[in-house]
């Protein structure tokens, strides 16, 4: 039987040898955290700094992509949401959608850390004074006030804050330009076609950038086995580690599925097969913005069209962050209060609740919850010079928050999605993952050729057409 030209193309594409990137990560995992106690037992500083730079230069690179990928993919997003077929109500009872299951979900994450607080009592007769070099750090930092936030939502300079990273007010600009676009229709097509393209371009250069996760997850994972140990250095703070890791893992492995299961019928197993390889990209890179790309790409596998992916993820990036700005603000407040003797209140609890969900969106960008934390000390009236004691551990801490941060980052936009009639079933129960594969991309053709690496064959049903198959819901591969 003679093959066909599909069967041919996809024979002389696979690689027999190639190992996927997601056990490559894993792999990198490993031989840091042999290079990180090799540096540490030997005190190697050289190999320390080589793995800082290898770590913190591939963030860098991925950071610097965060900017454009945004304010092109919500500009767009939102532009094209008229390819939905459905009318501006519509399209505002999806966005409120979304933003309600995302203070609902900050709301049960912040509930969670102050009980697994409660109980852990991380600050109970600790005598631990702040170290001088962290509270000389904490003095540089300005504390976050709620004028600051709602007055830095708006940006005076709009290139400065496209040059400042400033991630929260490139999100409230492209909103506004987004909006705009889709208002004006036929009017805004040529500027929407102009930066879909440079949406591409970003995404093909992020794709690339994917390729070296294994030597970034190397680098990051080993500069922290380095500096911090794996344990032995964490004593005094154990209590505090070890509830926030137990209240991120009751989230990420608990609360998230549960809600998938009761409000979108996904079953967890499908779910975590394909979350899985961006988890271990979040927990290394200790980045939500890094993992952007990563985290849009799993949503679209989990059956999310790709068009209300392309709106949601961003925005969650920059407003869903339930690590960093519910569980741990809660944990590490009554681990403070613990520490200087102060008795909160039930009305301080209420407050510790409350401050974080409406306070999530200032969590965007790098070290964001520090303006969490600084919000919810400053509202109950703790001195914010406790913060200076978790400074220490914080890259450990801030692991498992950033894996929290990004699943529920992907777990919205399915619920919202599966509500709104825009998950497509199909996609969510086939097997096929192309998240860190640069060459997935629209076009099925890649879909089939990239199926034939894993099984040899396509399994694509008889009859149907390349453009078939590249679709999710109504607007997918747009």
């Amino acid at each position: 039987m003679s093959s066909t030209p599909a069967q041919a193309t996809s024979a002389t594409r696979k690689r027999p040898f190639s190992i996927p990137l997601a056990v490559q990560i894993l792999i990198a995992l490993a031989l840091g955290v042999v290079l990180g106690l090799t540096a540490r037992a030997f005190s190697l500083e050289w190999l320390t700094v080589t793995l800082q730079t290898l770590g913190s230069t591939f963030v860098s690179l991925l950071q610097a992509t965060v900017v454009p990928l945004v304010f092109t993919a919500i500009v767009v997003s939102i532009a094209s949401l008229r390819n939905l077929g459905r009318g501006p109500g519509a399209v505002a009872r999806l966005g409120g959608k979304t933003l309600l299951w995302f203070a609902t979900t900050a709301f049960i994450s912040v509930l969670i850390g102050i009980a697994t607080g409660l109980i852990s009592n991380p600050g109970r007769g600790l005598d631990i004074q702040p170290d001088p070099a962290a509270v000389e750090s904490l003095a540089e930092r300005e504390p976050g006030t709620w004028l600051d936030f709602v007055t830095g939502l708006v940006p005076s300079n709009l290139f400065a804050a496209f040059a400042e990273g400033a991630v929260l007010q490139v999100v409230v600009v492209s909103v506004l330009v987004g909006a705009a676009a889709y208002s004006l229709g036929s009017k805004a097509e040529a500027f929407v076609a102009v930066n879909r393209s440079v949406l591409e371009i970003v995404q093909k250069v992020l794709w690339w950038l994917v390729l070296l996760a294994p030597l970034g997850v190397l680098g990051l994972i080993g500069r922290a086995v380095a500096t911090y140990g794996l344990g032995e250095t964490l004593a005094p703070l154990a209590r505090l580690g070890i509830g926030v890791y137990v209240a991120c893992f009751i989230v990420l492995l608990g609360v998230y599925p549960l809600l998938l299961r009761l409000f979108a019928g996904v079953r967890p197993s499908i779910f975590f097969r394909k979350v899985w390889p961006v988890l271990q990209f979040a927990f290394a890179s200790r980045s939500s913005g890094a993992s952007l790309p990563l985290s849009r790409q799993t949503a679209i596998n989990l059956g999310v069209d790709r068009t209300y992916a392309d709106f949601a993820v961003p925005l969650g990036v920059t407003t869903k962050m339930d690590g960093c700005a519910a569980i741990y603000p809660a944990i590490a407040t009554i681990f403070i209060a613990q520490v200087y003797g102060e008795t909160l209140s039930f009305g301080d609890y209420l407050l510790i609740a409350l401050v974080p969900v409406v306070a999530t969106g200032a969590s965007a960008g790098v070290a964001g919850w520090f303006t969490a934390l600084t919000l919810t000390l400053s509202t109950v009236g703790l001195p914010l010079e406790g913060i200076a004691l978790v400074l220490a551990i914080d890259p450990i801490l801030d692991m498992i928050r950033t894996a929290t941060n990004v699943a529920g980052q992907i777990t919205i936009p399915v619920l919202v999605a599966r509500s709104e009639g825009l998950l497509d079933d199909k996609v969510l129960n086939s097997t096929e993952q192309h998240l860190l594969d640069p060459r997935s991309t629209d076009s099925a053709a890649q879909d089939v050729a990239d199926k034939a690496d894993t099984d040899g064959e396509s399994n694509e049903p008889e009859g149907a057409s390349p453009a078939d198959s590249g679709k999710v819901g109504t607007s997918n591969g747009r």
